[in-house]
C-alpha cells in the first residue's frame, strides 16, 4: 500500500514506478550522481526510495528520503536515456508533494521557499511588485557593486550568488532592449499577408520581471516572419517553481488560471521562450488529469505550447545579410534542459543561431548537460549546484566563446552568474535575441530602439 500523500500521488504512477528495470543507463546521464557516486543520487536509487517509502519499508519523513529527493536537478536526462520510458519528472513531483505536505521543517531556506510560493507568487500584484523593485536594484548597480568590494561575500555564500543571479539578468548586447515604437515595420511580403497566423505569446513571471526585452524580441521575430502575436493580459505565473517544490495544489491553482487566459481562441498555438515555463505548460494535462472540469482543458491546453524555434520551425525563417554586434566573437550554444527533454526541442534553436549570418560558431561538449540552476535549486542545494556549474563552466572555457545564447532565463543567470564570480568574460543571451538584432540591423523593423531595461 502506497502511504499518505503518496498513495493519493502516485497512486495512478505505480506502473511508471515498477517500470524500471535497474539497468543503470540512468546513472552517467545524472549530474548529481557523476559527481557524488552515491547510487541514490541517481534516478534509480531515488526510485527505490520511492518504492520503500510507498511499500512501507521507510518512513517518508527519513533523512535519507529527503535528502536524496531534494538533491535532485528534476533535469530529466534520465528520461532520454532509459530504455523503459520511466516518467521520472512525474515520480520526482509526487515524491517531492510528499515533503511538501508533511509540515517538516527542512532548514531556512526551504521555509522561505514555502511563504514566497504561497505569499507572493499566487499573488500577481505582489510579484510584478517584487520585480520591480529587484530591477531597480539591479539597474541601480548596487548588486554589482556588493559584488565587485566583495561585501555580499561577508554575508553568506548564497547570498552573493543570489546577488549574480540578478546581476547577471541584466541587458548585455549592445542593441537590445524595448523600443519605444509598440508599431513594428516588418519584410513588405509579411505585411501584405492576410492570413498572418495567430499565435499567443506565455510572458514567464521571470521573463515579464526580469527579461522582458526577450519577449520583446520573441514578438518582433514572429512578427516579421508572418505570424501575429497576441499576449493575453490575464496570464500568470507557469506554477514550474511550485510543482518542484512539490506544492502540486499551487502549481494547480495557476494552470487553472492560465487557462482560462488562453481560452479565447484554443486553436492558436501558445508561444514560449522558456524552456521551463514550456515543460510545465506541457504538462498541464499530468497536472489536472483527475480534474473534471478542467481534465479536457489542460490537455488541449498543453498540446498547444510550443518553444519560439519550435513556432519558427513552422515556415520558412526570413533571412537577413545583417549580423549582430556580437559576430566578431565567438559564440556557442547551450541546451536549457527542460526545453531539450520537456519540449524535445533539441535541433530548433539552433537552427535559429544558424541562420545569423557572420557568427563565429562553436560547439559546446556537454551542452545537453544540466547548469545546476534548476529553478531555484542554486540557492537551495548551492554546493551541488556549483559542482556542475564548475563543469559547465570549463566546458564553455574550452570553446573559446565570448557569447552564449541559451534558452531559458534560469540558465541564463545561472551561467551569467557563475561568470561574473569565476571572472570569466562572457555574455549570456537567448537565441532569439541574436537573430532580432540581426534583424534590427538589417531594417527589417522601425528605427527606435529605447534604452529601457528589463
Amino acid at each position: 500500500m502506497l502511504s499518505s500523500q503518496l498513495t493519493a500521488s502516485l497512486a495512478h504512477e505505480e506502473q511508471k514506478l515498477l517500470a524500471c528495470i535497474h539497468c543503470g543507463l540512468c546513472l552517467e546521464a545524472c549530474p548529481t550522481y557523476v559527481i557524488t557516486g552515491d547510487e541514490n543520487d541517481g534516478p534509480r536509487g531515488r526510485l527505490y526510495l520511492m518504492r520503500a517509502v510507498g511499500e512501507g519499508r521507510l518512513a517518508s519523513d527519513s533523512l535519507a528520503f529527503e535528502r536524496h529527493i531534494d538533491r535532485c536537478l528534476g533535469c530529466r536526462a534520465c528520461e532520454q536515456v532509459c530504455p523503459a520510458g520511466v516518467e521520472y519528472g512525474q515520480l520526482l513531483e509526487a515524491a517531492r508533494g510528499e515533503l511538501f505536505t508533511s509540515g517538516k521543517t527542512r532548514g531556512f531556506s526551504y521555509g522561505l521557499l514555502r511563504l514566497l510560493l504561497k505569499h507572493v507568487w499566487l499573488h500577481t500584484a505582489r510579484l510584478k511588485f517584487a520585480f520591480r523593485m529587484a530591477r531597480l536594484f539591479r539597474d541601480a548597480g548596487f548588486a554589482r557593486v556588493l559584488l565587485k568590494t566583495r561585501i555580499a561575500r561577508l554575508f553568506s555564500s548564497q547570498f552573493e550568488f543570489g546577488l549574480a543571479l540578478l546581476a547577471s539578468s541584466a541587458p548585455k548586447l549592445g542593441n537590445t532592449g524595448n523600443r519605444s515604437n509598440p508599431e513594428r515595420r516588418v519584410e513588405k511580403a509579411a505585411e501584405k499577408d492576410a492570413a498572418r497566423k495567430h499565435t499567443m505569446l506565455f510572458e514567464g513571471c521571470v521573463g515579464d520581471g526580469l527579461f522582458a526585452r526577450v519577449n520583446h524580441a520573441t514578438r518582433r521575430v514572429l512578427e516579421a516572419n508572418g505570424f501575429a502575436v497576441e499576449t493575453p493580459t490575464k496570464q500568470v505565473c507557469c506554477g514550474a517553481l511550485h510543482a518542484h517544490a512539490g506544492d502540486l495544489e499551487g502549481a494547480r491553482i495557476l494552470a487553472r488560471r492560465n487557462i482560462e487566459a488562453f481560452s479565447s481562441d484554443e486553436q492558436s498555438p501558445i508561444v514560449t521562450n522558456a524552456g521551463g515555463c514550456g515543460a510545465m505548460l506541457a504538462s498541464y494535462g499530468h497536472l489536472l488529469g483527475d480534474d473534471e472540469a478542467f481534465a479536457e482543458p489542460a490537455s488541449r491546453f498543453s498540446g498547444r505550447v510550443r518553444d519560439v524555434s519550435q513556432q519558427l520551425e513552422t515556415v520558412e525563417i526570413l533571412r537577413t545579410d545583417s549580423a549582430p554586434n556580437v559576430s566578431e566573437r565567438r559564440v556557442t550554444y547551450d541546451a536549457s534542459c527542460h526545453l531539450l527533454h520537456g519540449q524535445h526541442a533539441g535541433e530548433a534553436p539552433l537552427k535559429i543561431v544558424g541562420l545569423i549570418p557572420g557568427l563565429n560558431f562553436a560547439r559546446l561538449e556537454g551542452s545537453e548537460r544540466c547548469c545546476g540552476g534548476a529553478g531555484i535549486y542554486n540557492l537551495l542545494e548551492p554546493d551541488l549546484s556549483r559542482s556542475v556549474l564548475e563543469e559547465k563552466l570549463q566546458n564553455i572555457q574550452a570553446t573559446g566563446a565570448k557569447v552564449l545564447a541559451t534558452g531559458n532565463p534560469g540558465c541564463q543567470m545561472q551561467i551569467g552568474a557563475g561568470a561574473i564570480l569565476s571572472g570569466m568574460d562572457l555574455t549570456v543571451c537567448h537565441p532569439v535575441e541574436l537573430l532580432d538584432e540581426a534583424y534590427a540591423r538589417a531594417g527589417i523593423y522601425d528605427t527606435g530602439w529605447s534604452s529601457e531595461k528589463q
